[in-house]
């Protein structure tokens, strides 16, 4: 744990410097329920969590940008110049803060001086809760505080959305930036991933926590996997056009698609959708009743969601099925399930503050013996998003 007087003494001691930095802060993720629906045009229900990337800068008088990661400390700093900013494999997780540097530029924004920026990021690796986005919207949120560019906020998460997608080069939905740019402490957003459209639900936990659970496996399968079941669906929308003028499985209730399931030629697309579709409709339940501070029901989804992802979407895999699994018999537990893309990363459990100590003992026997290693455990807090922190905040 570092301290932000920590953290500016470090940034001084790496650039040689006796300014004092600003600091900003942008959270990592979770979604609470309504996975693999983003890019089905369903909605998604995410909320920024209390880990996350820390982005320290001055502004300098030339060009320069130099990176620095805590993270990465044995690649030391990372330079380059404000007119050369196009992806280079060689400047390594810089890339991130480039991308956004570069596509603010390019929307106008007059940035036209360099930077030394130190970042540090406490989201565990390879957990799923979505580090890059975290450390464009930390870049989005210091560059538009040192230069005074008063960007909107769903702009600026666009934009780390296009860095994603155009300068790295991976497929995804705006979910993670949108979470990221547009978190409130102690809810969750409801987000329409075709619109944008969003309501925030409050997250009455009296008495409970949220337990992140890493399976400490990386999701190497994630991607191939991925793509098939984007493939998956977008098959299975296709044959439901013939009869249904629809323009994604999200505008589908489920009675709508038990009536038309048929149309869909293969068992296996059939399966996906359904997943898609009664997720989405899980989703909006899931608004309804936190709204009405029913933490119970919530939970029941929860569960639910995850046999889902289990048997229709079949992402989940040993290491997320046996935390789910074991989750559900301990007491105290209202509800849980695997969270992001699958196949690894992490899980979310709902529990009674004081079965917490007891929760985690069991729970990783049961990993421990099933898997043969170590599940982590974290306490999630639910904070806002990214912004700039005073000096008594501490990372």
């Amino acid at each position: 744990m570092s301290t932000l007087t920590d953290l500016i003494h470090q940034f001084q001691t790496v650039f040689e410097t006796e300014a004092t930095p600003r600091t900003f802060f942008a959270p990592g993720r979770i979604n609470l329920i309504g996975e693999h629906t983003d890019y089905n045009g369903g909605h998604v229900f995410p909320a920024s969590i209390s880990y996350g990337t820390y982005a320290l800068g001055v502004k300098r008088d030339d060009q320069k940008l130099r990176f620095y990661s805590m993270n990465f400390s044995e690649i030391g700093i990372i330079e380059c110049d404000l007119a050369s900013l196009e992806f280079k494999d060689s400047d390594n997780w810089a890339n991130y803060p480039k991308g956004m540097l570069l596509y603010m530029k390019q929307a106008g924004f007059a940035i036209n001086q360099g930077a030394d920026i130190l970042y540090f990021g406490n989201i565990p690796n390879g957990a799923g809760l979505s580090s890059s986005a975290s450390i464009e919207l930390a870049t989005g949120v210091l560059l538009d505080g040192l230069f005074n560019l008063n960007v909107e906020r769903i702009p600026m998460v666009q934009l780390g959305q296009k860095v994603e997608n155009q300068y790295i080069g991976v497929n995804s939905g705006i979910m993670d930036q949108f979470a990221i740019g547009m978190g409130k402490k102690d809810h969750g957003i409801l987000l329409d991933c075709q619109t944008l459209q969003y309501e925030y639900a409050p997250l009455q936990m009296d008495g409970h926590v949220i337990i992140i659970i890493n399976t400490n496996k990386r999701r190497t399968l994630a991607g191939s996997k991925y793509n098939e079941r984007r493939a998956q669906c977008e098959q299975a929308l296709q044959d439901l056009q013939q009869q249904l003028s629809i323009t994604s499985l999200g505008e589908l209730a489920p009675e709508q698609f038990e009536e038309h399931k048929h149309l869909i030629a293969d068992e296996i697309n059939q399966k996906r959708a359904k997943h898609a579709v009664y997720e989405n409709a899980r989703t909006l339940a899931a608004l309804e009743k936190l709204q009405q501070g029913d933490l119970q029901a919530f939970g029941q989804l929860m569960n639910q969601s995850h046999l889902s992802l289990r048997d229709d979407y079949e992402v989940t895999g040993l290491e997320l099925d046996t935390i789910a699994q074991a989750a559900w018999e301990q007491e105290g537990v209202v509800g849980a399930r695997m969270t992001g893309a699958g196949f690894g990363g992490c899980a979310i459990a709902i529990v009674e503050k004081d079965k917490v100590e007891v929760f985690q003992q069991n729970v990783d026997q049961i990993y421990r013996e099933t898997v043969g290693y170590d599940a982590t455990f974290y306490v999630a807090t639910i904070g806002d998003g990214a912004k700039e922190l005073s000096e008594e905040a501490s990372a």
